[in-house]
């Protein structure tokens, strides 16, 4: 039980603020929807219910990912945030269906009107403002993530370009604060386009517009979390990897190269062509400085290096895949 209380300390912390401040949204908008009957209300209630439970899991997902390997499990629990992300989207899907039948049954049969519209406003004014909050804090995340710090009230915006390198937790929390914060917004000029001009159904369209933003996260959570539980190779940090490895005169050629993403890590298996003439005590110090160089790039846990004779055919096109990389920086950094 202590270690257990001691891997949560190391869980994502985005995603474990995320699910205190959509519980918190999740009760009040109940008691909203309770006083007023306002559907919107309703579709709000229940998104940040379903988000507030999603993140939670994602947040213990994260913690128990960190437990170190162990003889029945040598590559360790990297995908065990995998396997959660999977899990909780469930509970959205479920919530989202609900969602969008509630908004149809609302826009067939439009209430005439709803009460306290002062309470709904408001509630959702908060939500706007802490689900804001909390994005920010998520942008913040992902930047600090993938090297990019100081990017201040514009963090938002300029995450956009690195969600896909941030860890499963992180963005699966940036996504779901997106959407609810755009909900927020939404139900709040339905309920006063609604009271002002009579369209009553418009709060129903809008219920269902969330539940499908809600579905459309966990297509995206479910396919990126999939391919994470399936093992899927880092593109970018293959190339970078082997680069740095054909850069050491040792090294000749590069027979294979795996760089596959265990949940928020990196394990590395590399088997490097060589001088068959090199003694096994020079090649175990040529061992020693690749391994401690790999291990030092972000997010590598694990590295397995083994040596191959040369054998005359190049397999790593080292100048084509450095230009491959740079490109894709290039079209990763908005300031390029």
């Amino acid at each position: 039980m202590g270690e257990f209380f001691k891997l949560l300390k190391s869980g994502n912390k985005p995603s474990l603020v995320a699910a205190f401040v959509n519980l918190f949204l999740g009760i009040i908008k109940g008691v909203a929807y309770f006083f007023t009957g306002n559907v919107a209300m309703f579709a709000e209630m229940m998104h940040s219910l379903g988000d507030a439970a999603n993140q939670f899991f994602v947040f213990v997902g994260s913690a128990l990912s960190k437990k170190a390997p162990t003889k029945r499990f040598p590559n360790g629990f990297g995908r065990v945030v995998n396997l959660v992300c999977l899990g909780a989207v469930l509970i959205v899907a479920i919530l989202s269906y609900e969602t969008i039948k509630e908004g149809w049954h609302h826009f067939r049969h439009p209430a005439e009107n709803s009460e306290g519209i002062l309470i709904a406003l408001g509630v959702l004014f908060l939500g706007i403002v802490l689900e804001a909050v909390v994005l920010h804090k998520a942008a913040k995340e992902v930047l600090h993530e993938v090297g990019q710090e100081h990017a201040g009230l514009m963090a938002i915006p300029k995450s956009i370009a690195y969600l896909k390198r941030a860890k499963p937790a992180t963005k699966l929390v940036w996504m779901e604060d997106a959407v609810a914060t755009s909900g927020n917004v939404l139900a709040f000029l339905a309920i006063v386009i609604a009271y002002y001009t009579g369209f009553h159904a418009l709060e129903g369209i809008v219920s269902m517009i969330i539940g499908a933003m809600m579905f459309y996260v966990v297509g995206r959570v479910f396919l990126d979390n999939a391919r994470g539980a399936i093992g899927e190779t880092d593109e970018e940090m293959f190339v970078h990897i082997g680069n740095l490895v054909m850069e050491d005169p040792n090294v000749t050629d590069i027979k294979r190269l795996e760089v596959i993403k265990e949940g928020e890590f990196l394990h590395v298996d590399l088997v490097a062509e060589t001088d068959p003439n090199k003694s096994l005590a020079y090649l175990d110090d040529v061992r020693d400085h690749l391994v401690e160089l790999i291990m030092s790039q972000k997010g590598v846990s694990k590295v397995t290096i083994s040596f191959d004779e040369e054998d005359g055919i190049t397999e790593w096109k080292h100048h084509l895949q450095e230009k491959k990389i740079n490109n894709a920086n290039s079209n990763q950094d908005p300031s390029k």
